[in-house]
């Protein structure tokens, strides 16, 4: 079956020689492994399109029994190149694809976290919105996409006492915000350090809860670093 489908890189790896492993985020197909032949060859510009943030169109014949899939055309479908000039918004991007890449199966589609995560790219690309709450609406998007959206009523989880989502003077609010799942209603309210550090716990404790291996992403104290302050 050929498959032609927009995509976002979440890593690449060397194969070979010439060759590279690819994941990809895909919007028909969920996450797929590629392996993209003779892509570092001199010869080759293929290899362009597979570092970690490419937004692009791939086309390749999908076969059923095989976990690596092979590539037949790529193109670009938007340059995001952005993102690189500020360290805030290439950590977070990095690792949000890193969170993505553990928290989905091959080939289990996710149409609307494909969205939302493209979206959530193009913003950092655009620098139209504040990184932190970019950040926490893909948390919380990915929570809800899986089934797990937080109640933030309840500060208990079966063997777990989570931080209270409402115990900052603004924590409750945004995160209620961030809930909606708009993107383009990200919440206004000031945002202090004690609401800071509410919601990354909050968040982070609720995804390491739902997904297992999580705390091994080695951004993330980075990134919950910056988050705090």
């Amino acid at each position: 079956m050929i498959i032609d489908t927009p995509a976002i890189v979440l890593k690449s790896f060397s194969y070979g020689e010439t060759s590279i492993i690819t994941r990809c985020f895909t919007e028909k197909k969920g996450k797929i492994s590629l392996i993209v032949r003779g892509a570092r060859s001199k010869k080759s510009s293929k290899f362009s399109h597979f570092q970690p943030m490419s937004y692009i169109d791939i086309i390749y014949n999908h076969k059923l029994k095989n976990e690596l899939q092979t590539l037949s055309k790529v193109s670009f479908r938007e340059y995001w190149s952005h993102i690189l000039d500020d360290l805030r918004s290439v950590t977070f991007s990095m690792t949000i694809l890193d969170i993505t890449e553990r928290t989905l199966s091959l080939e289990d589609p996710f149409p609307g976290l494909f969205k939302i995560l493209k979206n959530v790219l193009r913003s950092f690309n655009q620098k139209d919105k504040d990184p932190s709450l970019l950040f926490w609406f893909y948390e919380c998007s990915l929570l809800t996409h899986f089934g797990f959206k937080p109640n933030l009523d309840k500060v208990e989880l079966p063997g777990l006492l989570l931080p209270d989502p409402n115990s900052g003077p603004n924590s409750g609010s945004i995160l209620a915000s961030l809930l909606s799942g708009d993107l383009d209603l990200l919440p206004e309210d000031e945002i202090t350090p004690i609401d800071r550090s509410i919601i990354n716990n909050y968040l982070w404790t609720l995804l390491c809860y739902h997904f297992e291996g999580l705390e091994k992403i080695k951004s993330m104290s980075t990134t919950r670093k910056i988050l705090s302050k």
